[in-house]
């Protein structure tokens, strides 16, 4: 006959020697690699400055390129003339440009839609690293785009 403390020993026993036992197989944000994100912006930019420190605050690795010559670089990438904004990035196989939300930038990379890239055009109060102080922000729209400039909702804001 087995006496309480004997079935108790048995029983934590198996339990620790189940779960030992699984495999876990999601990894906790905390512990996930950052995600690379190159990023072309001018040098005396500040609101560029603060997105480049939002999106690193949520998961990224920015490589920060200072260029002087963006429309060049604009140009070079494929950015559509109506969608441009102050910098832009490059993400996988997509583009960033302007002042979009990292979480977008995140679900962008996690459902891989046929898009060339996500932008926010002009540069609207409350988007990452344009809300100033005291000052309300306003609605803006991120918007999906592909190469030939054709654009479609990807978030409302």
């Amino acid at each position: 006959m087995f006496s309480r403390r004997t079935f108790l020993t048995q029983a934590a026993g198996a339990v620790a020697a189940g779960v030992a036992g699984q495999r876990v197989w999601a990894e906790p944000a905390a512990l996930r690699a950052p995600t690379p994100i190159t990023v072309y912006k001018s040098r005396t930019c500040g609101c560029c400055a603060q997105w480049v420190d939002h999106v690193k605050a949520n998961g990224f690795m920015p490589t920060v390129h200072d260029e002087e010559e963006m429309d060049a670089i604009k140009d070079e990438l494929g950015v559509p003339k109506s969608v441009r904004s102050c910098h832009t990035a490059m993400v996988g196989k997509y583009l960033v440009e302007g002042h979009v939300p990292a979480r977008d930038i995140h679900r962008l990379l996690k459902e891989r839609p046929a898009l060339a890239g996500l932008a926010v055009p002009g540069m609207p109060s409350g988007t990452p690293g344009m809300l100033a102080p005291g000052a309300a922000p306003e609605p803006y729209d991120v918007v999906g785009f592909d190469a030939a400039g054709q654009t479609s909702l990807f978030a409302h804001h």
